[in-house]
Order: C-alpha cells, then structure tokens, then sequence
C-alpha cells in the first residue's frame, strides 16, 4: 500500500499500434489510437480530444477578495461565474506569459507576483486538455490605452471581487460550475491556512503537459 504522501499521478505510456485524425477542428481535433495496454493484450481503440491546453488565474487582491468573470458557454447555455483562461494556442509562449496575457485581456489587470495554484485534466476519459491555475496577487490596473478590445462573448464579461469564504461557499452551495473557478477557490481556500507559503512558484514545471512529452510512438517499442 502506497503511503498518503506518496500518491502521485505518473506518466504510463503504452504500445500504440496505429493513431490518425477522424475530425480536424478549428482548435482542437478528435483522434483515434488503437493501443495495447500490455503485450499480448487484444488491442484496444479511444477516440479522444486533443488540445493545446489552457492556463487559468485566480487574482487576489490585498483584501483577500477573488475576482470572477461571468460570461455565456454555448454549450451549456449558461452564464457562468468564473476565472479568467485562456488557451494556450501562441507556439512557444511561456506559460506565465499566457497567463499574464489572459489576466490583461480578461480583467484588464497585471500581477507582480505568481504562483501555480494546481494542475488539472478537465475531462482525462475523452480530451487531453491539460490547465494550470494560477494564483496572482499584486493587482494593478493596465493602462487604459494598453487594453484589450473584447469582442464576441468576451464583450459580454462581468467581473465581481468575492470574499474567498463567500465564494467557497457558493461552490459548497452549486451556485458554481466553471471547473477552473471550483479548482482555483478550493486550492486557494486551502493554500491560505499556510499563508500561501506551500504554493510552487510560477515558474514551477509542468511535465504534464503534452508539449513536456511530446507523442508516443508507434510500433513495437514503447
């Protein structure tokens, strides 16, 4: 039996046989993998979503307040309370610097100090969505002639700073169900009791992302 400390999600690549695209959509696509879990096994076929991953952020300002975002989801046809994110669809961009850039475009603010909050798969049974949530303190406005444009439902965004207990309370009570926003309030409700002091840094690595791993192989060795 693996002691509690000792439990650890963990990279498990298997033999894939044959991969190919079966929807190419305009930002992600459905791919098919025929695969053995171990040799000898008949091979199995999951269709699945890839994706760029996505970065999410949890301000905080020195009141403690959380800022949330409400904003239209099609599909769901609800407006949701959440946190500003964004998809990490700029090659090579840093993951801070998305982040960043989504905290701008979002909320019109800038962070002096980040801190990763936790690393999620929104839905590991059929896409490959990978997020990093970021906790951000040191709130300052960007200038106004430095802002974003929001267009589409982004023109649509509320914003709303919450006490951290309030909105806790709101994702206990299913007044929330943005993933990010229970994710971020949940971890930062409990990063607080330390004073945020076990948090990894910003720059801390994310070797689950699938930039950090690239593909498996196909054929005989893994």
């Amino acid at each position: 039996m693996v002691a509690d400390r000792g439990i650890a999600d963990e990279q498990s690549p298997r033999r894939l046989l044959h991969t190919e695209t079966v929807y190419s959509g305009r930002i992600w696509d459905v791919v098919q993998d025929r695969f053995q879990l171990s040799d000898g096994e008949d091979p199995l076929v999951r269709d699945y979503i890839t994706h760029p991953g996505a970065v999410a952020i949890l301000a905080m300002d020195d009141d403690g307040r959380v800022l949330l975002i409400n904003q239209y989801r099609r599909p769901v046809r609800m407006k949701l309370w959440e946190i500003p994110a964004g998809l990490l669809d700029v090659d090579g961009e840093d993951f801070v610097a998305a982040a960043a850039r989504e905290l701008a475009e979002e909320a019109d603010l800038q962070a002096a100090s980040w801190h990763v909050l936790t690393d999620l798969f929104l839905s590991p049974g059929s896409s490959r969505e990978e997020l990093r949530i970021y906790l951000a303190r040191g709130l300052t406005p960007v200038p106004e002639d430095e802002r974003h444009v929001r267009e589409h439902e982004e023109a649509e965004i509320e914003t709303a700073w919450v006490e951290l207990d309030d909105a806790v309370q709101a994702v206990l009570d299913g007044r929330l169900h943005s993933p990010s926003a229970i994710a971020g309030v949940l971890a930062a409700h409990a990063a607080r009791a330390n004073d945020f002091a076990d948090l990894r840094p910003g720059d801390a690595p994310w070797p689950e992302h699938h930039s950090r791993h690239g593909s498996w192989p196909v054929g005989p060795d893994l």
